[in-house]
């Protein structure tokens, strides 16, 4: 089976915890122990990474550097973040695969420069203010901000992933048998001239749910798999007791109420390929990918039968024959 996996940016960095080096080596050295047990178990593997964090901290030191007459634009610091997470998750999957090939692909993702997300930022990217530092770092930087939990963000343009410019070459990579990270940070933003079919980067960064699942549909996957820092989809969410979702269709997901900057682009996500496909997507936890795969932990997402048929295959294929999912509680 092919797998597009797309790993979160914050579940590489978590809330809190200092953006060293040595805590995000720490966390890819539990991913790539998961993302290995797909490969071992068979499947052919395309990983794909989010860059929240990562870009925020990268955006803020470029901002502060005194050597620079102006700071970095978001497209390349994407770029850098791709470098960044794609040789940490590549060395320690190269370490878990012996003799496997193992690349890491800097890609970009076509979007259109008419997008009104660029009058709306909505991204979080970096860490987290107090509203003080919030007001300050509007007044001083022109960052928009918005509040994300008890405390406040940076917000950035997230347009819509149109096309992955380099999906032939993780097809030509895949055809050797390479584990194939690409699409990091939601892919380099850019925007193709009609007249000479140039490509510029814009200040955006896409999300990169909505991209691996678009990523996922252009390599004809069989799975999209969204891991993340929790082990399900949560109904009720921010009540005192909140229910952990074990399956849903598309519409059972996009009725729920769920937080824009972080579980509603996953939930989309997810339905959008389970309908446009008649495939499964899964959300569940970083650390147990295959778990997640086999239905033993996370929220399992079927389009119902004989409503999807958008995509390149219109019936379920490879995990939806594994039976139905087994509930997990969640910790």
């Amino acid at each position: 089976m092919r797998i597009v996996a797309a790993l979160g940016g914050n579940a590489l960095l978590q809330r809190g915890e200092h953006p060293d080096a040595a805590v995000q080596q720490h966390h890819v050295h539990d991913a790539a122990r998961s993302l290995a047990e797909l490969v071992t178990a068979g499947h052919e593997l395309v990983i794909t990474h989010g860059n929240g964090p990562q870009i925020g901290l990268l955006a803020q030191e470029s901002e502060a550097d005194p050597a620079l007459t102006a700071p970095y634009p978001l497209d390349v610091l994407g770029a850098q973040t791709q470098g960044m997470i794609g040789t940490l998750l590549a060395r320690e999957l190269m370490g878990r695969l012996p003799g496997r090939a193992v690349t890491a692909l800097v890609t970009h993702t076509e979007v259109d420069p008419h997008d009104p997300a660029f009058q709306r930022p909505a991204k979080f990217i970096g860490g987290q203010l107090t509203d003080h530092q919030a007001r300050m770092m509007e007044i001083e930087r022109g960052w928009t901000t918005a509040r994300d939990g008890t405390r406040m963000r940076r917000v950035v343009p997230s347009p819509q992933p149109k096309a992955i410019v380099e999906v032939p070459a993780v097809r030509a990579l895949l055809a050797t048998g390479a584990v194939v990270i690409a699409a990091g940070g939601g892919g380099v933003p850019v925007t193709r001239d009609p007249n000479t079919d140039r490509v510029r980067g814009v200040e955006a960064v896409v999300d990169k749910d909505l991209t691996a699942a678009l990523l996922a549909r252009q390599l004809d996957a069989d799975a999209l798999l969204i891991l993340t820092d929790v082990t399900h989809v949560f109904t009720h969410y921010g009540a005192a007791h909140p229910g952990p979702l074990v399956t849903a269709t598309p519409e059972q997901l996009r009725e729920l109420a769920l937080p824009e900057g972080s579980m509603r682009p996953k939930a989309d996500a997810a339905a959008e390929f389970a309908e446009r496909t008649g495939r499964i997507a899964a959300i569940g936890p970083l650390d147990n990918a295959l778990g997640t795969l086999l239905g033993t932990t996370g929220t399992t997402v079927r389009s119902l039968p004989g409503t999807a048929g958008q995509g390149p295959k219109a019936s379920p294929a490879g995990p939806a024959a594994l039976g139905p999912a087994h509930q997990r509680a969640a910790v």
